[in-house]
């Protein structure tokens, strides 16, 4: 499939700084203030093409594994996620070693193309020696002193709006920490790359677009394994947000590609449907966890607000270039053939055999699997409501007919 990756990791860090948000209080737009200050800097130094892809894609995700460690180590009970907060002081550095291990392996089937090996691992390490590897700056990949920079820097600074204050306490907390937590060759570069006009840019509502000037997006080929790897790694840092929803949208992916499948679909098609499947709900990274982990039904107002999810799932994928036909199947996942369903409002004439298949797929999955406030159905049940519904004209009869007769989904 031709896409372009980076755009699809500018996706997942929006979805992971949402996350963080609610674990860590960041602020938003996080990852990619990372990523910008980070190949700004790296410009300053010849960082070029394919390498400056690649730290972009590095800083992007540099707290890949953050909210699966701190969800670890805090919440044995996730129904406590709303009320025991962590603050970024209660992270020792053992606990940001080990955050480390896991985000440097999570990323080891990314499609590098230059050598970025240990730059997650050491992004927390200081300058003098006093990180949680113990490393001192010599002794540290360049691209990981520069995302440690612009990581600490932008979580000292917590503002939305990067002024001349701003800059001024920037500056001095810089200083205060030249050759304890910062070396001073990364030091320099920040000075070169940053006056106090572009470091206003940072709180700019245009700082996605100032990415991509520096990063512009370039399709390429990818295989179905390496997207899927990408697409299995967003599951798992939303799982930690919410479990039921990573399980339910691993199952919807399966299910649909196994529909897709006895229809007589493709490889390439089962396997979009996979990704479409794993995409589908990735909009409820912005749904509060008091209304996806509620052991009860929806109020109206909370039920409005879900609904939401789609629409966040269509403009999140929209992000990505080469991934307009996955988008339209993942986000579509509500609409109904009467054009009653939601977030568009589409009817039949305007809806896919593909979109309508991961219709069906995720009802099928979502009355099948345990919710917090439900225990699954068994497949003839959960057949006798599709088919109620194939009969409302809210979902395809001819789809609901192929699950209905096949027992193992």
């Amino acid at each position: 499939m031709e896409i372009d990756i980076i755009g699809l990791l500018s996706a997942f860090s929006f979805a992971l700084d949402c996350v963080e948000a609610e674990l860590i209080h960041v602020t938003s737009n996080h990852g990619k203030r990372v990523a910008y200050m980070s190949v700004c800097m790296a410009e300053k130094m010849g960082v070029s093409d394919d390498a400056l892809r690649d730290l972009a894609a590095c800083a992007l995700l540099h707290d890949n594994a953050l909210t699966q460690y701190i969800n670890e180590e805090f919440y044995s009970d996730i129904s406590n996620i709303d009320t025991l907060k962590v603050s970024s002081d209660d992270i020792t550095p053992r606990q940001l070693g080990m955050h480390c291990i896991y985000g440097e392996k999570n990323l080891e089937k990314y499609p590098f193309k230059t050598g970025v090996k240990d730059v997650i691992l050491y992004h927390h390490e200081e300058a003098d020696g006093s990180g949680p590897f113990e490393k001192k700056w010599t002794e540290v990949p360049l691209f990981a002193r520069i995302i440690h920079f612009s990581d600490m820097l932008d979580a000292f600074c917590k503002a939305q709006k990067f002024d001349e204050d701003v800059f001024n306490k920037a500056v001095h907390f810089i200083e205060k920490n030249k050759d304890k937590r910062f070396d001073s060759e990364v030091t320099k570069m920040f000075f070169d790359a940053f006056d106090k006009e572009e470091f206003s840019r940072l709180g700019d509502e245009h700082i996605e677009e100032y990415f991509w000037e520096k990063v512009p997006c370039e399709k390429s080929f990818y295989s179905f394994n390496v997207l899927k790897d990408l697409a299995d790694l967003f599951a798992k840092i939303i799982d930690y947000k919410s479990e039921f929803t990573s399980r339910h949208s691993l199952g919807v992916a399966r299910t649909a590609s196994k529909i897709s499948e006895i229809m007589g679909y493709d490889k390439v098609i089962c396997d979009k449907m996979y990704l479409a499947g794993t995409l589908h709900d990735v909009g409820k990274i912005a749904i509060g966890n008091e209304i996806l982990e509620k052991p009860a039904r929806l109020t109206d107002e909370e039920f409005a607000k879900m609904k939401n999810h789609a629409g966040y799932t269509y403009m999140i994928l929209s992000k990505v270039d080469g991934f307009e036909e996955i988008r339209d199947i993942a986000a579509f996942h509500h609409e109904r053939l009467d054009g009653s369903g939601y977030p568009f409002g589409k009817r039949a004439d305007e809806l896919t055999t593909l979109q309508r298949i991961m219709a069906c797929a995720d009802i099928y999955q979502a009355l099948t699997e345990k919710r917090p406030y439900k225990d699954g159905m068994d497949h003839d049940k959960a057949c006798e409501i599709l088919k109620d519904m194939a009969d409302k004209n809210w979902i395809d009869k001819n789809i609901t007919e192929v699950i209905c007769h096949t027992k193992e989904l």
